[in-house]
């Protein structure tokens, strides 16, 4: 008989997921709804090519968010936003001596630390992963 059996680590892992991806959907679609506030923010910093900026910071939010809800390829995921949130900590954020500023810094290093948690375990029972993964194990190959 087959059971299904979760642990308080696969129910972790999923909230953990939903609450990280949380932050970039409401981003991507703040970006999405006001692109003009976004452009100049990237344009105040003396970025080159703002409306490029937007695009892409846009777009890997929103599509990276749902892969983490959605639990597909979320180790590589993971990383992918982790270096956004570093990245993005660096350029956007770099006036330490102001503590907004300051905040805004560290809030994004440390949503870096917890997406990097993904790294090593994956998303964990609830995912697109784990069917895959599930998948790939019971299929054998056919004899001729």
């Amino acid at each position: 008989m087959n059971t299904l059996s979760y642990s308080n680590n696969d129910v972790s892992l999923f909230a953990g997921r939903l609450l990280m991806a949380a932050i970039f959907v409401v981003s991507g679609v703040g970006k999405l709804i006001s692109p003009a506030s976004t452009i100049g923010y990237i344009t105040s910093l003396g970025l080159p090519a703002p409306l490029v900026g937007y695009i892409g910071s846009m777009l890997l939010e929103l599509a990276c968010a749902t892969s983490l809800i959605l639990g597909y390829r979320t180790r590589v995921v993971a990383w992918v936003l982790a270096i956004y949130c570093v990245v993005t900590a660096v350029i956007f954020h770099h006036a330490l001596a102001d503590q907004n500023q300051m905040f805004n810094f560290l809030k994004n290093v440390a949503m870096a630390g917890g997406l990097l948690a993904f790294s090593p375990c994956g998303a964990g029972a609830f995912s697109i992963d784990r069917l895959i993964t599930r998948r790939a194990s019971t299929v054998t190959p056919s004899t001729l």
